[in-house]
């Protein structure tokens, strides 16, 4: 009899929207990295590389209507995703509660985490150089494994401890926010600019 393959870890992946609004949003993304004092003041003092608009604006969709396009677009993946999901959301719908700027110059690197009080999270990519950083996704199950050997070299891809997505612009990735990823180092010369969100289950 065959291996059955029980509790998958899905990821979606999407390009919401065109060329112009990729382009239209990467215009958005240069001016708050010029004119977002507080972020980079936040980065300055945190020592992240580049920036990013994480912990100075929450309120993105409203100040730019690029930003509102790209979250009615982004609203519309993430209840695929939850379809592909098999979620019951009877009384319950999902919120885009955070959605966030990151400029990564070369070098710049994001260190392996979670998302806390989110059920989906997501990147959508708008500059992309070649040798940018790709996301790097842990198998959830790694911390019980103990003595299990490590998976031959030529293992597909679903049998692998990790895996390395390789991020495309215009298009975004989605994935239950318990899931443990990191960026990888930009080895481009380049920025890599990406947007990031959080999806909250609420009441409907």
């Amino acid at each position: 009899m065959p291996a059955r393959s029980l509790f998958p870890t899905l990821i979606h992946e999407a390009a919401p929207g065109d060329e112009a609004l990729r382009a239209g949003l990467e215009a958005v993304c240069w001016l708050l990295e010029e004119e977002d004092e507080a972020g980079n003041a936040w980065c300055d003092t945190e020592g992240y590389d580049g920036y990013t608009s994480y912990a100075s604006l929450d309120d993105l969709p409203e100040r730019f209507p690029e930003f509102r396009e790209l979250k009615k677009l982004l609203d519309r993946e993430a209840a695929a995703f939850a379809a592909a999901l098999h979620w019951d959301l009877a009384g319950f719908c999902l919120r885009l509660d955070a959605i966030w700027v990151n400029i990564l110059p070369e070098g710049g690197s994001h260190s392996s985490h979670v998302h806390p009080g989110s059920v989906i999270s997501g990147t959508y990519y708008v500059r992309v150089p070649e040798g940018a950083g790709s996301l790097k996704i842990e198998d959830p199950r790694l911390g019980f494994m103990m003595a299990a050997p490590q998976p031959l070299d030529d293992a597909p891809e679903a049998a692998r401890r990790f895996v390395y997505l390789e991020p495309q612009e215009g298009r975004a990735f989605f994935w239950e926010s318990w899931l443990r990823h990191e960026v990888m180092p930009n080895r481009s010369e380049e920025p890599r600019i990406s947007i990031s969100f959080n999806y909250a289950l609420v009441g409907a």
